[in-house]
């Protein structure tokens, strides 16, 4: 995107980007997009904890990538509207000198996320659709500042469940992969439905159905479908599992509520 060129903003419908934040308690949202936080807490009252609680595994994620891994390049895919901790912080936490590269192509996050998620020399943001891996990965911002011969660790929180299945988003993830070093790291979250007749299930199917209504895309899918979103990577332990049940920073003081046992997330490096 030149410096001249202004990404439209449509505030009469809901952005994935700004709905997020608003599920995270952010400010960048309009109320189309809180429209659709109030219709899914109308079925999952739990909604905005399980917003914060994709937050905290994904801050969880960096630090463990950036520190016990010793990863210092991080490209975060359909990265969202910056929020009280992003990816650079938790990672530039350990380790000053981490690049992060964020990707994302809501106009929402190009006009208000640019200039936070650029606070430092070491933070860069690229316009750009994460379905399009050739053209990210050969992107001059990427490039630039990116070493793929080194490994990386790429993140996909919460994006994947967006990219139907006629658009194939376990290609689009073996694209990745396949050009990333041995060494690398993927990081995925997703919307899961144990499809199993479960309450759990039900939640899923209703939730989905209200997502597309409003949003246009939102695919929950089950366990071995998120699993094969790895392209047979290597999973850390604990492997693929409930967010708030992978490397928690206390224990559970109370029963999930059963909109958190509708979230995957893993880690998992290639070999």
């Amino acid at each position: 995107m030149s410096a001249v060129q202004k990404p439209q903003i449509d505030t009469t419908k809901p952005s994935i980007a700004r709905v997020y934040d608003a599920f995270v308690g952010g400010k960048d949202n309009f109320e189309v997009d809180r429209e659709v936080l109030r219709q899914i807490q109308q079925i999952a009252p739990e909604a905005i904890h399980v917003g914060r609680q994709c937050r905290a595994w994904l801050i969880r994620v960096v630090r463990f990538l950036a520190g016990h891994a010793g990863i210092d390049q991080f490209l975060d895919l359909g990265s969202g509207l910056p929020t009280a901790e992003n990816t650079h912080q938790a990672a530039q936490r350990v380790n000053h000198e981490a690049n992060v590269v964020y990707v994302d192509n809501d106009p929402s996050v190009a006009a208000h996320g640019r200039a936070l998620l650029e606070e430092n020399e070491y933070t860069h943001f690229v316009v750009g659709d994460l379905r399009n891996p050739a053209e990210i990965l050969q992107d001059p911002i990427v490039t630039r500042n990116l070493d793929l011969t080194r490994p990386v660790a790429l993140i996909q929180c919460n994006t994947l469940h967006h990219v139907t299945d006629d658009e194939d988003p376990v290609g689009i993830m073996q694209e990745y992969v396949e050009a990333l070093a041995p060494g690398s790291y993927i990081a995925i979250s997703h919307l899961h439905n144990p499809a199993d007749g479960s309450r759990r299930a039900k939640l899923a199917e209703e939730s989905q159905q209200k997502f597309n209504s409003m949003m246009g895309t939102c695919y929950y899918r089950t366990r071995s479908q998120i699993t094969e979103l790895f392209c047979g990577t290597e999973f850390v332990e604990p492997g693929l599992t409930y967010l708030f049940d992978w490397w928690p920073d206390g224990p559970l003081l109370q029963p999930p509520a059963d909109g958190e046992y509708n979230l995957l997330g893993g880690v998992a490096r290639k070999p």
